[in-house]
């Protein structure tokens, strides 16, 4: 069976995040967690290009 990232309908921004935790069936919170220290350690760029990159490839899938 062929599993296919979307957005989450569980969206706090843009539901990047929650679908990452639905295809990887791990819970939210912990994604959330990890983007937001990805974003902290990278002073923001890398945290919100990472973000923009998955949300436009999820957007047009």
């Amino acid at each position: 069976m062929e599993r296919k990232f979307k957005l989450s309908k569980d969206a706090k921004l843009a539901g990047v995040c929650g679908g990452i935790a639905e295809y990887f069936n791990i819970d939210p919170t912990i994604v959330r967690i990890a983007y937001a220290l990805l974003t902290f350690f990278t002073a923001g760029l890398g945290g919100v290009l990472a973000y923009l990159i998955i949300y436009l490839i999820a957007k047009n899938n």
